[in-house]
């Protein structure tokens, strides 16, 4: 198995993982959704007056819909569909007047779901300089072929990498860096449940590990449930299939980037 991923796992079980985790995504769920007072007006005078369109017309205009329903997304693209459609828009109509106004008002102005909000975290946690470098923007980064982290937007990173090291994939890096004259590719992913966009962040990763890279060392910056022993088939892919691959926590990263 490759070391730094033998390092993480044993981090995660033997350590205080989760709270040094913590440093490197603080996902603490934001404060409730701010809601247009006029917005609201409008909707609490159609659901007094109990009128439907008028209702669906109101909350559309706001964020957050308040219940999940797989036709909302149509109707928030036509619009016109409301009064095509009175069955439907009478039966969400329903659940909505069954909730009354001040459950509405709560669901309306729920904060963003955590795992949405975990994206930037990791560029944050480099800028504060935590592998002992500040990241640096291209024209710095170019200089001169000392140690550094290449700072830059998502596309900035990816034209980047197609242009110096013929990477294909069409997005997915979250790292650059050069260390001890090395250039180090990754993607970093904070995995927190199974299935779904979960196992989409997890294959993400995969697929970045497998590509065909010139003169770069690739790595995959995994953090979550994968290294809980046992506990998932991350964990089990990790240690079978993928154990000569360079996957590990962002925890262990910066003594992996100083041994190379």
């Amino acid at each position: 198995m490759n070391y730094w991923t033998e390092l993480s796992i044993e981090y995660a079980n033997q350590k205080s993982y989760l709270d040094d985790l913590f440093q490197v995504y603080p996902t603490i769920p934001e404060g409730i959704r701010e809601v247009d007072s006029q917005k609201w007006k409008n909707v609490v005078t159609a659901f007094n007056k109990q009128d439907n369109e008028l209702l669906i017309t109101a909350l559309l205009k706001l964020n957050l819909f308040p219940i999940k329903d797989s036709y909302v997304g149509f109707l928030r693209l036509d619009k016109d569909a409301i009064q095509r459609n009175p069955a439907t828009i009478d039966r969400i109509c329903g659940v909505l007047y069954q909730m009354g106004l001040e459950n509405l008002f709560e669901r309306c102005s729920e904060p963003k779901e955590t795992n949405r909000q975990i994206g930037p975290f990791f560029k944050r946690w480099l800028d504060k300089k935590s592998l002992g470098l500040k990241p640096v923007m291209l024209t710095e980064f170019m200089q001169n072929d000392e140690n550094a982290i290449l700072s830059g937007s998502d596309k900035e990173l990816l034209d980047f990498a197609k242009a110096n090291f013929g990477y294909a994939k069409p997005k997915g890096l979250d790292f650059i860096a050069r260390f001890n004259k090395k250039y180090v590719l990754g993607e970093a992913k904070f995995i927190t449940s199974k299935g779904g966009n979960q196992d989409k962040s997890f294959v993400d990763v995969i697929t970045t590990l497998n590509t065909s890279f010139e003169n770069v060392i690739c790595i995959g910056i995994i953090d979550g449930i994968p290294w809980i022993k046992d506990k998932s088939t991350y964990f089990t892919e990790i240690n079978t299939i993928y154990q000569d691959y360079n996957i590990m926590s962002a925890l262990v990263l910066r003594e992996f980037l100083y041994a190379i």
